[in-house]
């Protein structure tokens, strides 16, 4: 899994030039890009330039699949099988046999005479690869992950700390209580970019 930015860019955005903290703060540059990439539950660059293979199990009558990274750049291949125990059979856009919505990012079964046809029911009955993201990291989603690797690194993220005998509280998201939180701010940004479907 690729980091959303790099220690080089963060420490550029804080205008830092020691390297002291060097190899604690390339720790919170790993895992606040997993965090983000977990809480959004997406990838974002990681499959920009390689193919995601993604399967789906379809338990009720759909004509639409949505794929779980986005924007949709490219479809290399979809499969389906009509039961578990049969091979995928290959379909094409050439064949109007599916629909890319790139404003859904989902993939529609079609046919050329009547429009939707529903995708075959079943474990794994769908098995789309494709690539989907960004080439990089969005500069207002950068934005976030360094200011969300500075609570981090500040340890902003304890309710309280104490500081040469005063006492400082933190609080989070003012949405969320009771749960692990961010700050509002940082929230905003990636609740832009989370996928709730």
């Amino acid at each position: 899994m690729t980091d959303l930015i790099t220690l080089e860019e963060y420490k550029e955005s804080q205008g830092m030039t020691n390297v002291k903290d060097d190899a604690r703060l390339d720790v919170l540059v790993k895992s606040v890009s997993q965090l983000v990439k977990t809480y959004c539950n997406r990838t974002f660059i990681d499959n920009h330039d390689t193919d995601k293979t993604q399967y789906f199990s379809v338990d009720e009558d759909t004509d639409s699949l949505a794929l779980s990274e986005f924007p949709v750049i490219s479809i290399t291949s979809i499969e389906e099988r009509s039961s578990y125990s049969e091979a995928y059979v290959l379909r094409t856009a050439a064949a109007f046999e599916y629909y890319v919505d790139l404003n859904t990012d989902s993939v529609l079964r079609t046919n050329k005479s009547t429009g939707y046809l529903n995708w075959s029911r079943g474990p794994g009955s769908v098995k789309i690869v494709y690539k989907a993201g960004y080439a990089e990291t969005p500069e207002d989603l950068k934005l976030a992950i360094y200011d969300l690797i500075t609570y981090y690194y500040k340890d902003e993220h304890k309710k309280q700390k104490t500081l040469q005998g005063s006492t400082i509280s933190n609080s989070g998201t003012s949405s969320q209580v009771n749960q692990a939180t961010f700050p509002d701010h940082i929230k905003r940004v990636l609740d832009l970019y989370r996928d709730r479907r």
